[in-house]
């Protein structure tokens, strides 16, 4: 059974300690995460790890070359003790069309906003998305994504591992896959607390992540 969701862009692995969790992650895979850059204003910066074709993982935590946000960081990680898989991302093919479709059917993912980073090399990277946790608090309904006309990050040499499986647990599962369905993918749902987990293909052998 394919358990990976339709139109997936990346899994958001949230962190209060950026580089232990990078250095946890490379550990445990023998993959090395690439630097992505900094959400200047935000507090927050990231490295990415490709998954297989345009998918990719991005492990998100505080910039410490950034003084603190007047806002909360991104992903809830002010309130985080440990890593945690906090959400995804879908990038449908046409992001407007894809946010009216889903309205249409009883769901609003929110309006689409503007942002940046910069990436290591200088190059500026520009898209727009929803606030999917503002749309639906639990992180399992996933925020939608265009890359607009800047380079996907999958096409920029991310080192890559395969991912194998993803899953997640609700209290009430059959809540979400309406929601899901309005937005063109699918999840594999379990009952139970809220959560995502998710499964490479490393070299070391298959490695799970919640």
């Amino acid at each position: 059974m394919n358990t990976i969701p339709a139109l997936l862009d990346h899994l958001v692995l949230a962190t209060p300690d950026l580089a232990a969790t990078v250095a946890d992650f490379t550990r445990r895979t023998n993959v090395t995460p690439a630097p992505g850059g900094a959400h200047v204003g935000l507090g927050t910066r990231n490295h990415l790890v490709g998954l297989g074709g345009t998918a990719y993982l991005e492990i998100i935590g505080p910039d410490p070359e950034q003084s603190a946000p007047d806002d909360p960081r991104p992903f809830g990680v002010d309130g985080l003790t440990g890593p945690r898989t906090i959400t995804w991302a879908i990038s449908p093919p046409d992001l407007d069309a894809a946010i009216a479709k889903a309205r249409a059917h009883g769901y609003d993912p929110g309006p689409a906003h503007p942002m940046s980073r910069r990436r290591p090399d200088g190059t500026l990277l520009q898209w727009r998305l929803t606030d999917g946790t503002a749309a639906h608090p639990s992180g399992l309904v996933p925020f939608l994504i265009d890359w607009g006309a800047s380079t996907h990050p999958t096409a920029s040499g991310l080192p890559t591992v395969p991912l194998r499986s993803m899953a997640a647990s609700a209290p009430d599962p059959d809540e979400l896959r309406p929601l899901l369905a309005a937005l063109g993918t699918s999840l594999d749902l379990t009952e139970g607390p809220v959560g995502i987990s998710f499964t490479l293909d490393t070299p070391n052998g298959p490695v799970a992540f919640g």
